[in-house]
């Protein structure tokens, strides 16, 4: 079942927010150059992002019982740009549809199988945990330099084929994950992202089908269910 009680929004939260931030890190003289190249593309690929949409492809793994769960749909995106916030969505479509919608500090979850919507805080424990996205999305430079050590691992290739750099980042402070893997494509686009939890669990989230720059419309973040739904607070 994809979510219980305690759903695990932070989660992908953290792989949205990790594979959409730009990040500039201190290096060893041996990856400095290598490292700089790839974090000066992902500094363009940021500068350039006006919206995004993609598919998304979750892999949630259970490091005791040995079992891997997938997850399916999209995700939509809008950069916060002249003071207005920043709008994130995610549809699930398998194996069960859910929708969660983030804007600004609030954020809903329609659960439909259960004629429920679960809202609340961003940046609130528990069931609010979805502000990891937007934590790791509005982070300066400065910010995630005192937040990461980032280790550049070799070039790999992702599912789909495609060539990428693959950087790990370890935590410089205490976050709610061990460390987190990310994979960047030539343009400087994040392609995959993998958390690493405190109980060796991981979650692998793999964007595809990719369009930058997309026009989409305020309302495709507002969530639609019927009046008769049960509301919960996250």
């Amino acid at each position: 079942m994809f979510t219980k009680k305690a759903i695990r929004i932070s989660i992908v939260a953290t792989c949205l927010g990790v594979m959409f931030s730009a990040v500039s890190v201190s290096t060893t003289n041996a990856q400095a150059g290598v490292l700089r190249e790839i974090l000066n593309r992902m500094e363009a690929y940021n500068k350039n992002l006006q919206s995004l949409q993609a598919d998304v492809t979750m892999v949630k793994f259970d490091s005791t019982l040995k079992i891997s769960d997938t997850y399916n749909g999209n995700v939509s995106y809008l950069p916060k740009a002249k003071g207005h916030d920043r709008y994130a969505r995610i549809d699930w479509t398998k194996p069960q549809q859910e929708s969660l919608a983030v804007i600004g500090n609030e954020y809903e979850l329609y659960r439909p199988r259960l004629n429920q919507v679960i809202s609340g805080k961003a940046n609130s424990s528990g069931n609010g945990k979805a502000g990891n996205l937007l934590s790791f999305l509005t982070m300066s430079r400065d910010e995630l330099k005192s937040n990461f050590d980032v280790s550049y691992i070799g070039q790999e290739q992702v599912s789909g084929g495609v060539d990428t750099w693959h950087l790990q980042l370890k935590p410089l402070k205490t976050m709610d994950y061990q460390m987190a893997d990310i994979w960047i494509d030539a343009d400087g686009t994040p392609r995959q992202a993998r958390i690493f939890e405190k109980n060796n669990d991981t979650t692998t989230l793999l964007i595809s089908g990719i369009k930058k720059n997309p026009t989409i419309k305020g309302d495709t973040f507002k969530l639609k269910y019927p009046g008769n739904v049960k509301r919960v607070a996250g």
